[in-house]
């Protein structure tokens, strides 16, 4: 799975903001949390919670591209930062 944080959402995770995206469709859905209090790969039914405490600093340091949680499932979040925020 391929997340991508824009610099606003990454002060949100910063602030402990959780983020969570959800598609839903007729008899089913799934959903993605990232908890920047949590650690690890939570899955049960249709939603998956990513814990990004010790991971933060990573994603926080400007040479960084992203981080890769190994899982399963595999979950690789890359910063994204357009010129729309700066």
């Amino acid at each position: 799975m391929r997340v991508r944080l824009d610099d606003l959402e990454l002060v949100a995770l910063v602030n402990g903001e959780e983020l969570s995206v959800a598609v839903a469709w007729p008899g089913g859905g799934w959903t993605l949390t990232l908890n920047p209090q949590a650690e690890g790969l939570q899955g049960e039914g249709g939603g998956l919670v990513v814990g990004l405490r010790s991971h933060l600093p990573t994603l926080l340091d400007p040479v960084e591209e992203g981080v890769t949680l190994s899982g399963p499932p595999r979950v690789v979040i890359e910063k994204d930062f357009g010129p729309q925020h700066l």
